[in-house]
């Protein structure tokens, strides 16, 4: 009985190793991969937020660790466009816009050093938060596709 309690923990721990679900990533795993809206992906506790910036306008899309559309219905943010150079910060706050997206517009510019700080509050849950800076330069493997097919020879991720 105690070899079958040991294979089966083995089993588990093999499952869980290899579900992409399981996996952390961090900032520099969000650089590395391509966004399926063409924005900068973050994690914020249980999920993946993908910001896109275009023409005053902002789109923060709404995931869980697995890509599937988290629904945004009830649910709002705010976004602080932060531009160093400047010290100027301007205020957007955001509305659900569509099945897993939250929308603003304001009146902002965007650079490669300016920070977007955003914040989303979906109902029944904790506000979660994330950084950006959009306009970042892609690492050289910033075309790899999305999902868990990167290399982890050079790191691991935290479960």
């Amino acid at each position: 009985m105690n070899a079958l309690r040991f294979a089966m923990f083995l089993m588990g721990i093999g499952l869980t190793a290899a579900s992409p679900f399981s996996a952390a990533h961090n900032d520099e795993y969000f650089d590395s991969i391509q966004a399926p809206h063409g924005g900068q992906m973050r994690m914020a506790g249980p999920y993946h937020l993908e910001l896109v910036v275009k023409d005053k306008e902002i789109v923060v899309y709404v995931t869980d660790h697995a890509e599937t559309a988290i629904s945004t219905a009830g649910g709002s943010g705010k976004v602080n466009v932060l531009n160093d150079h400047s010290k100027h910060k301007v205020a957007v706050r955001l509305a659900e816009s569509g099945e897993n997206t939250l929308k603003g517009t304001g009146d902002f510019s965007v650079t490669p050093e300016t920070v977007v700080s955003v914040f989303i509050e979906l109902p029944g849950q904790e506000v979660q938060s994330a950084s950006f800076t959009p306009l970042k330069p892609k690492s050289a493997a910033g075309t790899a596709p999305r999902g868990g097919g990167h290399d982890h020879s050079d790191h691991s991720h935290h479960h």
